[in-house]
């Protein structure tokens, strides 16, 4: 072998070892075989893994300290029960929530965090066994249950996401080389928690600084999620928007500027395909404004004692009528927020408004607000639908998860 031949072999070596690594890490073809945003993803995703792993030690060692492992005197079969009864709590939380299937679809990347949180939840609990050794049945099968629910969510949602990082028929690749790098990240953490707890570190410090890390990581992994559809959050964002300025922000401006956690108690202002009750207080209010939608497949109206918009739809209503009713709540919900804040400016100068005050600021006029929404809508909608095309919304499918509630839509006779 000549001096070329070594010298060529070994320079064979690192780009071997590199495409090696590759094989493992990127789908095939790889920059091109995915979308941009796959890269600041995977590397979020990946940071998430490793500290989810470096916490999985401790809430390991915990549990088996708290049920009695590290106990002589507690009987193997005893502890081999209550194991087996923690499992079985979490695998029926996991059966029980998977009928919520079709939410994993509307809104994927807020139930996305929500079972990252629950799994944190989880965690924190499995961590309290040990100051509660003797409650270490039910509080572990409490545990399991929010993290076999929490487990059953990113595996739902995980499909749909690595999805939009596909580009043609390699949605496989991606997934295995997606699974992998999270598997090399939790691994990674595994044997770097395994290296710290020898040294006995403090279980809150650690699970604090690991528990803010994993959530960080996970809260920057969805935002960096780029969707084409249109769920409620990106809706929002886009018809604001389109209020405002008359533009339609592009699809990475649209995802970046969506709500990624909607706690519980957050007051909705919008609700789509509500039932007639919820929505008038008397059907006075109803027969007022049915008039200015006959021609439609849906209504808007706003019940100022709840303080929403609500868009009810009727029994012929498409996927369009939905999109278009949704839209049409947002330019009224617009008006009345518009109103609103005129009216507030104007009552600064009194020193003690009241609830009433209040109300009636919401109330008054609202009917000449649905008419006058009526009439944006009209001249707008077509506007706002071709402006969402060109930049790359999807407009044939909504993802708006409107309730099942419909208006009959005969006319009397």
């Amino acid at each position: 072998m000549t001096y070329g031949d070594t010298w060529g072999a070994s320079s064979r070596e690192p780009a071997e070892i590199m495409s090696f690594i590759r094989s493992y890490v990127v789908p095939e073809g790889f920059p091109d075989s995915v979308t941009p945003s796959y890269v600041p993803y995977m590397n979020w995703r990946a940071l998430k893994h490793f500290f989810g792993g470096a916490m999985g030690v401790f809430t390991t060692r915990t549990l088996l300290s708290s049920v009695g492992v590290s106990q002589s005197k507690v009987i193997p079969g005893a502890i081999a029960i209550n194991w087996i009864l923690k499992d079985g709590a979490g695998r029926v939380g996991k059966m029980l929530f998977a009928r919520q299937g079709k939410k994993f679809d509307n809104d994927l990347k807020q139930l996305r965090f929500s079972s990252d949180l629950l799994l944190e939840i989880g965690a924190g609990i499995e961590l309290t066994t040990a100051a509660f050794p003797q409650f270490f049945l039910p509080m572990a099968c409490v545990a399991n249950v929010v993290k076999n629910v929490a487990a059953v969510t990113s595996t739902s949602t995980r499909t749909p996401i690595y999805k939009a990082y596909a580009r043609g028929e390699n949605i496989g690749d991606v997934t295995a080389k997606g699974e992998s790098v999270g598997n090399i990240a939790d691994l990674l953490g595994t044997g770097l928690s395994i290296f710290i707890s020898k040294r006995n570190p403090s279980l809150v410090t650690s699970f604090a600084f690991l528990s803010c890390g994993y959530l960080l990581s996970s809260y920057q992994e969805v935002r960096s999620v780029v969707l084409n559809t249109l769920n409620r959050a990106r809706f929002t964002v886009a018809v604001d928007s389109f209020i405002k300025t008359g533009h339609i922000p592009s699809l990475k401006e649209g995802n970046s500027q969506e709500t990624i956690f909607n706690p519980p108690w957050r007051h909705e202002t919008v609700a789509i395909g509500s039932r007639f009750g919820e929505a008038f207080q008397e059907p006075a209010s109803f027969l007022a404004i049915r008039p200015l939608f006959e021609d439609e497949r849906y209504m808007v109206t706003y019940n100022p004692t709840k303080d929403k918009v609500y868009a009810l739809l009727k029994d012929q209503a498409k996927s369009d009528d939905i999109i278009k009713a949704a839209f049409h709540a947002h330019v009224l919900l617009h008006f009345i927020n518009a109103s609103h804040a005129r009216r507030l400016k104007l009552k600064q100068k009194q020193a003690n408004p009241d609830q009433s005050e209040h109300l009636y600021s919401r109330n008054v006029d609202f009917l000449a607000h649905i008419a006058e929404s009526c009439k944006i809508v009209s001249s707008s909608y077509g506007t706002f639908k071709k402006k969402a095309r060109e930049q790359g919304w999807i407009m044939s499918e909504s993802l708006l998860n409107p309730g099942k509630a419909r208006l009959c839509a005969a006319k009397p006779q």
